[in-house]
């Protein structure tokens, strides 16, 4: 009788030990997924920001700009693709090519508001217009905004991935479906160098 009190407290010992070691794994994952998700919604924000800044500024400009059309038609497309076609929620982070499409538009979007503030250099009196300058000053700390956010959400995807990665975390991520997250990636052009000239 004693020899089988001894074998089921070694037995129970050890299942407490393995429900530890998955409990804690499990946990830590969970806590790093929402911290991915968390801080997703974080650059979503700033994106949200950005897409709701653009028609004020678009309505300043039109205003001295009004023959501009074909730039004021870009702006209302790309802005309207994102609106409605290009989303991304957080049960999609680990879909590398909807996280691409998504980052693409985002892109696209940055590029056409450039084009829209680059107009100022052919009118002068925009240039010194306060709502204007107002405007391009908010448009400016959204976008560092976003660049911030954006490395903050890459960090922690690093730290949720390399997580999952690891053994033997990596055999209860998989058990539990959790997969890797997809980073924010540098826009192609970039990894070419600009041009100067003087």
């Amino acid at each position: 009788m004693k020899k089988i009190l001894i074998v089921l407290g070694i037995i129970a010992v050890v299942l407490f030990g393995c429900y530890s070691c998955v409990a804690g794994k499990y946990n830590k994952m969970v806590e790093l997924n929402e911290n991915v998700v968390s801080k997703w919604a974080d650059v979503e924000a700033q994106y949200q920001k950005r897409y709701d800044l653009v028609p004020n500024l678009v309505n300043t400009v039109k205003g001295y700009a009004s023959h501009e059309e074909s730039v004021y038609t870009q702006i209302a497309e790309s802005r309207s693709k994102l609106g409605t076609t290009i989303s991304l929620d957080s049960s999609q982070l680990d879909d590398e090519q909807a996280f691409e499409n998504y980052q693409q538009a985002q892109n696209n979007f940055g590029a056409t508001v450039s084009r829209l503030l680059s107009l100022t250099e052919n009118y002068p009196e925009l240039k010194a217009n306060q709502n204007f300058l107002d405007l391009q000053s908010q448009l400016e700390g959204i976008e560092n905004r976003i660049s911030t956010e954006r490395i903050r959400y890459n960090d922690a995807v690093k730290e949720y991935n390399t997580t999952i990665s690891k053994f033997p975390a990596t055999l209860f991520a998989g058990m539990f479906g959790f997969k890797t997250k997809a980073y924010f990636k540098s826009a192609q052009e970039a990894a070419s160098a600009p041009q100067v000239e003087f």
